[in-house]
C-alpha cells in the first residue's frame, strides 16, 4: 500500500508537508504516485537542497522578477518541482507567498497536485520547529507531519534531532535522555510541536517513517494508537521498500433496534453470564479500543439503554426501526465523526464475540483498507463485518430489512481466517442460548 492510498489523499490533494525524518523523500514519493493520473507541482516555502531537484523531472526555477511565468506556465505530467534559484550554499530558496498562491490558482484551473514543503530538517530523524516554522499556507487541505522511528532509543542531542532543546522543552524530555515512543507522542499531540502552524480547516495527517522493524513497527503503532484523538490518520511503515499500516478511530455500530418478536423476549435483555446480552456486546467493542461505540436502539429502546448507559457510548435511537435493518445501518453511520475510518457492525445477540476478534478485523484492515473485512469460520463467513468509509455511500443507500450483506457483491471481501466456533452461533431460539460458550 502506497502512502497516497495509506492516507486517502484526494485524487487532486492540496498537501503541505512538516517534520522530519525522510520527510522530502515522503513528497516525491507521493509526487510519484500522484503523476501517474495528472501533473504533479512540488514547491518549498523554505528551501530545498539543489542536490534534490534531481527527483523531479522538471525543474522550474523563478529568478526575482519572473514569478507571474506561473500564469503562463502549463504544467506537464510528470512531477515538476517549482522554487526560486540556488544560494551561496546550494540550496533552492523558497518561492515568494504570492506564487504559492499562483500555484494555488493554477491547481484550480489545471487540475494539477500541488505539495509543499513547509520546513527544514537537516537531514534528522526528528525536528522541533523555530519561531517561524512551519510556514504552511492558509489554502492546504491536509498537513502531513512526519517523524522518523529510527530516533527511538537515541540520545536527545544534536545528532539526532534538529533543534533538540525545544524538543526537549515540547516533550518533557531531559536533554541526553533516550529518545522513547512517549516523548515523541507528547511533541506530536503539542500545539507548538507537532501541530504547529496547522489551519483550522486542514486535515491532520501523521507519517511515522523508518519504521523498518518488527520493534520499530510495534512502537510506531503505540504512537500512532495514543495520538488518533489529534491526528485524522496515522501511517506507519518504510518508504525501502514502501510498505505501511494506517491507523484511523474504527468505530463500533450495534445493531440493537430490533423487537425479538418470533423470540417472545428482547434478546438484548438475555442474561448471560450475569449480564445482558447488549452489555457484554457493548463492552467487548470498548476493549478492543473501537471509537466511538454506539449503541442503536428501537422497540424497547429505555431498557436496552439503561442497561449500557453508564458505560462510555453513544446512544442512537431509531424511530424508523420497524422499517428493517437498513434504517439502524444508517442510524449508526450518521452518528459517526467525520474521521472515522471504518465501522465494524456487531449484533446484540452475538454477546460471545471477543475483543480478539474486533481487533483482529482492524488490524487486517489497517494493512490495506479493504472495503470490507468478515470472519471467516470453518468456510462459512461469520460475524461481526468491518467496513471502511468507502464503503457507507452504498450502506446509506439501502432500503428495507436488509443488512450489510447486501452490499458484498459490490465490493471486494477480504476474509479472515478464525478458529472460534462460536461465532457461527445467532441466538434466533431459546435453545440456542444453550449452545453458547
Amino acid at each position: 500500500m502506497n502512502l497516497w492510498h495509506a492516507l486517502r489523499l484526494p485524487p487532486l490533494p492540496l498537501l503541505a508537508m512538516s517534520g522530519a525524518g525522510g520527510k522530502t523523500t515522503a513528497l516525491f514519493h507521493l509526487a510519484r504516485c500522484l503523476s501517474a493520473h495528472l501533473p504533479c507541482v512540488v514547491t518549498t516555502t523554505t528551501h530545498l537542497g539543489a542536490w534534490q531537484a534531481s527527483q523531479a523531472d522538471f525543474h522550474l526555477v523563478l529568478s526575482p522578477g519572473k514569478e507571474r511565468i506561473i500564469q503562463e506556465t502549463d504544467f506537464p505530467p510528470g512531477v515538476t518541482l517549482v522554487s526560486g534559484p540556488p544560494d551561496s550554499t546550494d540550496r533552492l530558496q523558497a518561492i515568494p507567498e504570492d506564487v504559492l498562491y499562483l500555484l494555488y490558482e493554477k491547481w484550480q484551473k489545471q487540475k494539477i497536485a500541488l505539495l509543499i514543503e513547509a520546513d527544514g530538517a537537516r537531514q534528522k530523524p526528528l525536528k522541533a520547529p523555530a519561531p517561524h516554522e512551519p510556514v504552511i499556507p492558509d489554502f492546504v487541505q491536509a498537513v502531513l507531519v512526519v517523524a522518523g522511528l529510527s530516533a527511538l532509543g537515541q540520545p536527545l542531542d544534536e545528532d539526532h534531532v534538529h533543534r533538540p532543546e525545544i524538543f526537549s522543552r515540547l516533550s518533557h524530555l531531559p536533554m541526553g535522555a533516550p529518545i522513547s515512543p512517549e516523548a515523541i507522542t507528547r511533541f506530536l499531540i503539542h500545539p507548538e510541536g507537532g501541530q504547529k502552524g496547522i489551519p483550522e480547516t486542514a486535515r491532520r495527517l501523521l507519517l511515522l517513517n523508518q519504521a523498518d522493524t518488527p520493534t520499530l513497527q510495534a512502537a510506531g503503532g503505540k504512537i500512532a494508537k495514543s495520538v488518533l484523538s489529534v491526528y485524522d490518520a496515522v501511517a506507519v511503515g518504510t518508504l525501502q521498500p514502501v510498505q505501511f499500516q494506517t491507523f484511523e478511530p474504527v468505530a463500533g455500530i450495534i445493531l440493537a433496534a430490533g423487537e425479538s418478536k418470533r423470540f417472545g423476549a428482547p434478546k438484548q435483555l438475555l442474561e448471560w453470564h450475569g449480564k445482558p446480552f447488549i452489555r457484554h456486546v457493548a463492552e467487548a467493542a470498548l476493549a478492543a479500543n473501537l471509537t466511538p461505540v454506539v449503541v442503536v436502539t428501537g422497540a424497547n429502546a429505555a431498557e436496552v439503554s439503561a442497561a449500557v448507559q453508564d458505560l462510555p457510548i453513544t446512544l442512537c435511537h431509531n424511530p424508523a426501526w420497524p422499517s428493517g435493518q437498513s434504517s439502524s445501518l444508517q442510524c449508526g453511520l450518521q452518528a459517526l465523526p467525520s474521521k472515522t475510518g471504518a465501522a465494524i457492525f456487531l449484533l446484540a445477540d452475538q454477546p460471545q464475540v471477543t475483543s480478539t476478534v474486533l481487533r483482529a478485523l482492524v488490524e487486517r484492515h489497517s494493512v490495506d483498507l479493504s472495503p470490507i473485512v468478515a470472519p471467516q469460520v470453518q468456510g462459512q463467513r461469520a460475524n461481526p463485518v468491518l467496513f471502511d468509509r468507502e464503503t457507507f455511500p452504498a450502506l446509506i443507500s439501502l432500503a428495507g430489512d436488509v443488512g450489510g450483506r447486501a452490499i458484498f457483491s459490490r465490493f471486494p471481501v477480504t476474509y479472515l481466517s478464525w478458529h472460534d466456533t462460536s461465532l457461527l452461533v445467532d441466538v434466533d431460539t431459546p435453545g440456542d442460548v444453550e449452545k453458547l460458550p
